[in-house]
C-alpha cells in the first residue's frame, strides 16, 4: 500500500501504462508470430514452385547439369540415388547438401526450415522425382529474412513495443494533467475563498460536464456555509441583544436584595428572579431551535398532517381539516410551527380562531385566522424578523420572546414551503404552504 501512487494523475498514468503494456505486448507477440508465419509460408511457396518445376524438367530430361536460379529460391540441388549432386544452381554443386533429410518412403515431399552457422536460414523443399526407390531427389532452398534468423526481429519488435508503452505513459501523464488542471484551480480558488471572503463564488463555466457540475456543487456548499456562518453570527447577535434585559433584571433584583436586606421581601425577589430565569431559558431554547432548523441534524419522516392538526387544535379553534394530507417533515419542528401560530392567534387575536387545511395542487395549504386588530400591510414581512414586536407598549414578559413567527417561517422554508401574512377583512390571516409527500391520499371532506 505504501507504494501506491497518491495522486489521481499518477494512478491514472500507471493504470493506462499497465493496460497499454499488456495490450501492446500481446499485440507485439501476435504480430511477430503472424510475421513469422507469413514469411515462412511465402518462402515455402517459392521453394515448392521452384522444386516442382525442376522435377518436371528432370522427368522430361530437358534440363542440363546447371539449373537456372530462381531469385526467390536461389539454391537448388538434384541428387541421384547415391546422394551425388547431378544438377544444381551455379555454385551449389560444390557446396555441401542443403540437408541430409529425405522424404520418408510413404511420401514424396517434405518441407522444413534449417539455419546455417553463417546465420542464413532457409525453408527447404525436398521432392522425389518418382516413386521408384532409386529416384533422384530435388532439394530447393528459399531464404528467410536475416532478422528472423538472428533474433533481430524480436529485438526490433521489443523496441517498438517498449517505445509505444513509454509514449502511452507520457501521453497519459500530460492528458490527465491537463484534464485535472481545472480541478487544481478550483481547489486553489476554494481554499482562497474558504480562508477569506465566503460571499465570493467560483465563476461557473458553461456546459454540463463534470467540471461544471463540480463548480455548481462547490458554490452550493459555499452558499450553505455562508448561511450557516450567518446563522451563527445572527445567533450571537440576537443572544447578546435579547438576553441583556432579563440578565440585567435578574442582576438588579439580586443586587437590591444584597444592598437592602432589611427592606427586601425574599419571596418577591425570588419570584422576580425566577421569572427572569424562565425568560432566559425560553429565549435560549428558541435561539437553539432556530440554529438547528435546516441543519439536517433531525431526520424527516412521512407525517399524516391531517391527524397531527386534529391533535394540535383545542376546543377554542374552529377547524376544517381535509383528510389524507401527508408531508415529509420533522415532526417536532412542524408541531412547534402550529403551536406558534395558534398561540399567536390566542395572544393577540381575540375572538374566534379558525384553522383550515386543504389540498391545493401539489401543496397542502394551512390557514390560521383570528378576529384581532390585524397586521398593517407594511408590517407583514417585518413580523417574521427575530425579536419583532408590533405593539411597542406591550411588555416583554407579556409579549413572549419575539421569536415565535421567526421560528415558524424558518421551519416552513426548511421544508420547502412558505409562510406569510395575507389580506383578510378582519383580524390576521397566516397561510402556510408545504409540498405534499408521496403518501398523500385522495381528498375526503372532514370537519
Amino acid at each position: 500500500m505504501g507504494l501506491r501512487p497518491r495522486s489521481i494523475r499518477a494512478r491514472g498514468t500507471l493504470l493506462a501504462t499497465i493496460v497499454a503494456a499488456v495490450l501492446l505486448c500481446l499485440l507485439g507477440v501476435a504480430a511477430s508470430r503472424l510475421f513469422r508465419v507469413l514469411t515462412y509460408e511465402e518462402a515455402r511457396g517459392h521453394a515448392t514452385r521452384t522444386a516442382s518445376k525442376i522435377v518436371e524438367d528432370v522427368r522430361s530430361g530437358t534440363s542440363g547439369p546447371v539449373i537456372e536460379p530462381d531469385p526467390n529460391a536461389p539454391v537448388a540441388q538434384v541428387f541421384d540415388a547415391n546422394g551425388k549432386v547431378i544438377m544444381s544452381t551455379p555454385g551449389a554443386a560444390s557446396r555441401a547438401p542443403l540437408s541430409t533429410v529425405r522424404p520418408p518412403p510413404d511420401a514424396r515431399a517434405a518441407t522444413f526450415k534449417r539455419c546455417f552457422p553463417s546465420g542464413n536460414c532457409y525453408v527447404i523443399q525436398v521432392i522425389r522425382a518418382s516413386d521408384a526407390p532409386d529416384s533422384s531427389v530435388v532439394m530447393v532452398g528459399s531464404p528467410l529474412p536475416r532478422v528472423l534468423a538472428g533474433g533481430l526481429g524480436d529485438l526490433f519488435n521489443a523496441l517498438v513495443v517498449g517505445t509505444a508503452i513509454v509514449l502511452v505513459g507520457a501521453l497519459s501523464w500530460v492528458v490527465i494533467g491537463r484534464a485535472l488542471r481545472p480541478v487544481d484551480r478550483l481547489r486553489a480558488q476554494y481554499e482562497e475563498i474558504r480562508a477569506g471572503d465566503l460571499s465570493r463564488r467560483i465563476p461557473e463555466p458553461q456546459g454540463e460536464d463534470e467540471i461544471s457540475l463540480l463548480v455548481r456543487t462547490i458554490n452550493r456548499t459555499l452558499d450553505e456555509r455562508e448561511q450557516a456562518l450567518e446563522r451563527q453570527r445572527q445567533f450571537a447577535s440576537d443572544a447578546s441583544h435579547e438576553l441583556r434585559t432579563p440578565i440585567a433584571s435578574l442582576r438588579a433584583n439580586l443586587e437590591d436584595a444584597l444592598l437592602h436586606p432589611d427592606d427586601t421581601d425574599f419571596q418577591e425577589v425570588a419570584g422576580a428572579s425566577l421569572r427572569a430565569a424562565d425568560r432566559l431559558e425560553t429565549i435560549v431554547d428558541d435561539l437553539l431551535l432556530l440554529a438547528r432548523i435546516g441543519s439536517g441534524r433531525e431526520s424527516k419522516e412521512d407525517i399524516d398532517l391531517s391527524a397531527m392538526l386534529r391533535s394540535e387544535v383545542d376546543s377554542d379553534v374552529k377547524a376544517e381539516i381535509e383528510s389524507g394530507l401527508h408531508v415529509h417533515a420533522v415532526r417536532t419542528q412542524l408541531s412547534r410551527l402550529f403551536d406558534n401560530l395558534l398561540d399567536n392567534a390566542r395572544r393577540y387575536g381575540g375572538g374566534e380562531i379558525g384553522l383550515t387545511a386543504r389540498r391545493h395542487g401539489g401543496e397542502v395549504q394551512v390557514t390560521v385566522t383570528d378576529q384581532g386588530p390585524g397586521i398593517p400591510e407594511q408590517e407583514r414581512e417585518r413580523i417574521f424578523g427575530r425579536f419583532t414586536r408590533l405593539d411597542t407598549a406591550r411588555s416583554r414578559d407579556a409579549g413572549g420572546t419575539g421569536l415565535g413567527l421567526a421560528i415558524s417561517r424558518e421551519v416552513a422554508l426548511a421544508h420547502g414551503g412558505s409562510l406569510g401574512a395575507e389580506d383578510t377583512p378582519k383580524g390576521a390571516r397566516f397561510v402556510l404552504r408545504l409540498p405534499l409527500s408521496s403518501g398523500a391520499q385522495e381528498p375526503t371532506a372532514d370537519r
